[in-house]
């Protein structure tokens, strides 16, 4: 079977769709994975006889690790091809969430979570830089929208699809489900996706600069989380010091390598710079938002497993609906609207869900939050992806995806990691409902004031000259997407039975 070839594929046709389906569902594992353990959370502390530690531990394994060699993976898929490296990411993944389903203890189990993540670490740059290598022009816009919506879908699914495993089976089901998944992403990924490469790329490995980042970030993650439990005692603060340290020699060994992690010339940009900024503290409320709000409807509403999950359904539904309009939307007016307005309306959906408590009723408490935070999500979520990659070098495709992923995991993690020690959310307290509620309003205020603060971020340095594309109707020169000029990242192509050994290029 002859492949596609790379920077000339239409969304609209079959070779495009085989593309988008294999990178959405790809990555849409490790979007799935980062919300569908949160609604089985209380029923992981009983069986396995965990506390709050334990169960932040259970979400900060996967994402420590998939933040920390995200940049590594990004890079390893520019230098040695992006779908071999997707494969192998999907392969390492569905293995690793086998060994979770079958933990026996807690420390198993965050253990399984890390290699997790670093099997996400591999496929979730992959999906992105696949998608920007093999479409161009407005095609690419299109498909990097879809990517985004049915991507952040598969996130938003997550604690319905969660809660449906659990009453049918238990939380273990919640891994095996990531088996066959994965499997379906291989066969697809290997018999329809083109291989690319940055041919410009060295062969040589930055391992000092992912050990560096790998470690402060575990060190910072673990001090944040101690911190809560155990207050400043010397070894929080010791391990704290010493992630801070290593992070500054991370950049300093980025700066001086000369096959780094991320090129400093993507820096240049200060759009570039600005977007993955606005990033960190939107995602930081994300991640704190999805952690605490399931939590928030079983402990302290009452709701079931499943009635938790479906609780957010709202959410994934207006994913599907909006995301793809709104990346259009972004192409033709530029980001800077939907960036500015989607925070600041998702930040309005967290204040009203400030409602929820004792016996909250969903239609009245519940699902007014829900809506509007949803509206806010799909307003926001493709343009800020399509910024990030237009105001990239288009020859280093994978490594802004690898920083863009890093930066939206880290700020996750690390709310994830303080934010319940600074509202007063330790020990057992998701099991005495009047505190959680009690510290789940305060996390909630924090989360909707970084939503405010991304929004304004976007307002004031977001240019709307970057992530403006124009459509090929306005262009006569063009007349059909496969005689479109290839304006993403030199590309060289393999075919796909070649994958996994060596391959011949053409």
């Amino acid at each position: 079977m002859t492949a596609p070839v790379a920077g000339h594929l239409c969304v609209d046709e079959p070779a495009g769709r085989w593309v988008v389906l294999a990178t959405v569902l790809g990555s849409g594992l490790t979007f799935l994975d980062a919300t569908v353990v949160n609604v089985a959370l209380p029923q992981i502390g009983e069986d396995l006889d965990a506390d709050l530690g334990d169960l932040q531990w259970t979400l900060n394994g996967y994402t420590l690790t998939l933040a920390s060699f995200i940049l590594l993976g990004g890079s390893l898929g520019d230098r040695f091809g992006r779908r071999r490296i997707f494969v192998a990411g999907t392969i390492w993944f569905g293995l690793a969430s086998a060994l979770c389903a079958a933990a026996p203890t807690v420390e198993v189990l965050v253990l399984a979570r890390a290699l997790q993540g670093v099997g996400g670490a591999l496929l979730t740059p992959g999906s992105l830089a696949i998608i920007s290598a093999s479409f161009a022009g407005e095609d690419r816009s299109r498909a990097i929208g879809a990517w985004s919506g049915l991507g952040g879908i598969a996130g938003a699914a997550g604690p319905f699809v969660g809660g449906w495993l659990i009453e049918v089976g238990s939380w273990r089901w919640v891994f095996l489900a990531n088996v066959p998944l994965a499997a379906v992403v291989v066969l697809v990924a290997v018999r329809h996706v083109p291989e690319s490469f940055d041919p410009t790329a060295s062969h040589r490995l930055d391992l000092p600069g992912a050990a560096l980042g790998a470690l402060g970030l575990a060190g910072i993650t673990y001090a944040s989380i101690a911190a809560g439990e155990r207050g400043l005692d010397p070894l929080v603060v010791a391990t704290g010091t010493a992630g801070v340290l290593a992070l500054l020699a991370f950049v300093l060994v980025e700066r001086r390598s000369d096959h780094p992690l991320v090129p400093p010339s993507l820096f240049a940009s200060r759009q570039f710079t600005v977007t993955n900024v606005v990033t960190f503290v939107i995602y930081a409320a994300f991640g704190a938002v999805f952690f605490l709000v399931v939590l928030e409807l079983q402990v302290v509403a009452g709701f079931s497993p499943l009635a938790a999950g479906t609780a957010m359904l709202p959410v994934t539904l207006l994913l599907l609906l909006l995301s793809s309009r709104s990346g259009a939307l972004a192409s033709r007016i530029g980001p800077r609207l939907p960036m500015s307005v989607g925070p600041l309306l998702a930040a309005v959906g967290l204040l009203l869900m400030m409602r929820i408590g004792p016996d909250a009723s969903y239609l009245t408490d519940v699902l007014p939050g829900v809506v509007v935070f949803g509206l806010g999500l799909s307003l926001l979520v493709a343009p800020l992806t399509a910024t990030v990659l237009a105001a990239a070098p288009p020859e280093h495709a994978g490594a802004a995806s690898g920083v863009n992923n890093a930066v939206a995991r880290t700020g996750s993690l690390l709310a994830v990691a303080m934010l319940p020690a600074l509202v007063g959310l330790t020990g057992d307290v998701y099991r005495d409902p009047e505190a959680f509620d009690s510290g789940f309003k305060m996390a909630i205020l924090i989360c909707a004031g970084l939503l405010v603060l991304g929004g304004v971020l976007s307002a004031v340095f977001i240019s709307d000259d970057v992530g403006k594309v124009t459509p090929d109707a306005e262009r006569p020169e063009v007349e059909h997407c496969y005689s479109c000029p290839v304006d993403g990242p030199h590309l060289e192509t393999v075919r796909p039975a070649a994958a996994g050994s060596g391959g011949t290029r053409s």
